[in-house]
């Protein structure tokens, strides 16, 4: 695995080099978008309207959306000057149990491991963690964006599941709740507990698959199978496109300029000719 940051975990006056990796994985299928009449892929192109041309990427700045009065302009410089301690450090704040955190408030997870002579620390954070059953809370920043995160014993490794700051997880005051607790008898109530008391097991994540995914790959390679893969015509890059366009461009404009040439010999000709006719007759 690739190591996606790097920096430490700052535990009291204890500093724990650490690396990062991802701890999980999408495995949902990707699809190209084609055109149903020739099956060529489609292209996306950032355009200004304004400019009516493509926008490099060195031409792309951030802005912000200042209200109605337009656009804040940041640049890189910009975002570099900012302060952000947690920038290089996984600043651990408090201590607590795992099951005070909500899951709604977590967003992805990561694997720690130590970097070379760093071994010791790190088993002594990981041990005492085992032992008082605690969980960390703390901050990282990660691609310009500072997140809350919980620092969790995963096996016999360190892990951080980054998470949701309370205001990014949405109030539920303005959905509709259940009001009238009357309409459920007793013995409903308790046929639904034992429904849950009889499909109550330990978790297995091994015999959770996703059956949606397996049948979409299996439809993929029926069609395979029977032939039904439809190549895209061959097509230059976009940059060679604006290339031959402006080769063809500047052959077109030098023929036209070729044959402007031409007739102007031609009409000069017969200009001569017919002033050279015109004063023989005079003669």
């Amino acid at each position: 695995m690739r190591s996606l940051w790097k920096g430490a975990i700052s535990f009291g006056l204890v500093n724990i080099p650490v690396r990062m990796y991802a701890a999980t994985e999408d495995k949902s299928l990707s699809f190209n978008q084609l055109h149903r009449k020739c099956h060529t892929p489609i292209r996306y192109i950032r355009h200004c309207p304004t400019c009516n041309s493509e926008a490099p990427p060195e031409e792309i700045v951030r802005g912000y959306e200042y209200g109605n009065r337009g656009y804040v302009i940041l640049e890189e410089e910009d975002l570099t000057d900012l302060p952000s301690p947690t920038l290089k450090a996984i600043e651990i704040r408090d201590f607590i149990d795992l099951a005070e955190i909500d899951p709604i408030f977590y967003r992805r997870s990561y694997y720690l491991e130590p970097v070379e002579g760093a071994g010791k620390p790190y088993l002594l954070l990981l041990q005492a963690m085992q032992h008082s059953g605690k969980v960390a809370l703390g901050k990282i920043t990660i691609r310009a964006r500072e997140s809350l995160c919980c620092l969790r014993v995963y096996g016999d490794l360190l892990s951080v599941v980054t998470m949701y700051y309370p205001d990014e997880v949405r109030a539920v005051e303005s959905l509709k709740r259940v009001q009238d607790r009357s309409e459920v008898t007793p013995a409903e109530l308790r046929m639904a507990l034992q429904l849950i008391e009889n499909l109550s097991t330990p978790f297995e994540p091994d015999k959770y698959t996703d059956e949606y995914r397996h049948a979409l790959l299996q439809l993929i390679h029926s069609k395979a199978a029977g032939h039904q893969i439809h190549q895209a015509p061959s097509t230059a890059p976009l940059a060679e496109d604006v290339v031959d366009l402006m080769a063809a461009l500047e052959a077109s404009l030098h023929n036209i300029e070729k044959v402007k040439k031409r007739e102007e010999n031609r009409e000069e000709t017969v200009r001569v000719g017919r002033a050279t006719g015109d004063q023989r007759r005079k003669d």
